[in-house]
């Protein structure tokens, strides 16, 4: 039987509940964690024929899109993001500084992206840097979680989604607890704040556990029953390592994460989808034991998160939404039968007895030829059935 025998809405939940569907879920921008840059999606489009279209960047730091609906059909995803506005009364506003063309976040985080040649926006101001106190945190002011204007389109996004048949990702109303802090302290404090100002990290970590939980309520309490997975991440990986150890996540952060996670459950019947990249098979049963049921984006070129250990020890317990083909070393560079072949083996480690919904790892990223992408997705279509 081919693609239209079951809906994606169908696939996907068999995936997310650990059964065999009749094919391998595909996702391609159906979270802001496993979309697509925009110099690459315009590629891909020209690449394809599809007319022209101004893409929406929907995540503004990292240049990400979202997919269209007509490549989307396309393609034969399966899941499709509802992602929450942005407050009333905050816009992205474009300042140029010299080399650079900069913004501010509704956090207070500056960005900037290099004119010549730039394609993401990176940190450059923490707000938050130079505070030395608890007061100074307590005094700083976070974004409304309940802002009216977050809420707005929610149902008519999940709505268009579920007409469709397609599966329901919901993305939350920032970055996760740990990135928020580390961003408005600065990577450098942040790790100093780890060892030597835990009451720091415990403050602000409630504090935005508080913030999150607030959002999470209401958009549930809206649109929960048409809801599949919720998005959370943090990145708690680097390349070669964990950015922390088991002990410091577990005094931590997965006290909070598992406040927030339950919370978050307790509220609809979904699926914890969390992402972090890099290195982080050590933290695995620690994640699991705060509440994640999906992991993402299995880093696969990192040490310790080979698909065929990360399947026989974690199958049972996580779904691996992520891990089709490594966008680092493989997706950008190999020749569309170098990735055929990869994809493949990929696909033979982490789809028995399902549990498994195909996607790149992380993003796909500006050069990558749109070759490469087909054959990515070709590899999937072939490989990809029960």
């Amino acid at each position: 039987m081919g693609i239209e025998a079951e809906t994606s809405a169908q696939r996907v939940r068999r995936a997310i509940n650990h059964q065999e569907a009749l094919r391998v879920p595909f996702d391609l921008g159906g979270t802001g964690l496993s979309t697509i840059h925009v110099t690459a999606y315009h590629n891909l489009r020209r690449h394809l024929d599809l007319p022209p279209v101004q893409p929406h960047v929907a995540f503004m730091a990292e240049q990400l899109v979202t997919v269209d609906e007509d490549l989307a059909e396309l393609l034969h995803t399966d899941v499709r993001p509802v992602i929450p506005g942005p407050a009333a009364g905050f816009q992205y506003t474009l300042r140029d500084e010299g080399a650079y063309q900069a913004y501010t976040d509704e956090w207070g985080i500056g960005w900037r992206k290099p004119k010549d040649g730039g394609f993401y926006y990176d940190m450059y101001q923490h707000p938050l840097a130079k505070a030395t106190s608890l007061a100074e945190l307590r005094a700083y002011p976070f974004p409304d979680p309940l802002d009216a204007a977050r809420f707005v389109s929610l149902r008519s996004q999940v709505e268009a989604a579920t007409a469709q048949g397609k599966a329901v990702a919901l993305a939350g109303p920032c970055a996760g607890i740990a990135e928020i802090y580390a961003w408005l302290r600065g990577f450098e404090q942040f790790y100093i704040d780890l060892a030597l100002n835990q009451s720091f990290v415990a403050y602000m970590l409630d504090r935005l556990v508080e913030y999150k939980s607030a959002f999470w309520e209401r958009a549930l309490q809206e649109i929960g029953d048409l809801v599949d997975v919720v998005v959370e991440a943090d990145d708690l990986g680097g390349q070669t390592s964990a950015l922390m150890s088991p002990k410091t996540y577990r005094n931590l952060i997965q006290p909070r994460h598992k406040q927030l996670f339950s919370s978050i459950k307790a509220l609809a019947p979904v699926k914890l989808f969390y992402h972090t990249c890099g290195a982080v098979r050590l933290l695995i049963p620690d994640l699991i034991d705060a509440g994640i049921d999906i992991l993402n984006p299995v880093q696969i070129s990192s040490p310790g998160m080979e698909l065929a250990g990360l399947k026989q020890n974690f199958g049972r317990d996580l779904v691996f939404w992520g891990g089709g083909v490594d966008t680092q070393r493989v997706l950008g560079t190999a020749t569309p039968q170098q990735i055929r072949e990869h994809v493949k083996q990929n696909i033979e480690a982490l789809a028995p007895g399902g549990g498994f919904v195909f996607a790149a790892v992380h993003d796909i990223q500006p050069n990558v030829p749109p070759e490469n992408i087909i054959a990515m997705w070709q590899a999937w279509h072939d490989f990809g059935v029960y």
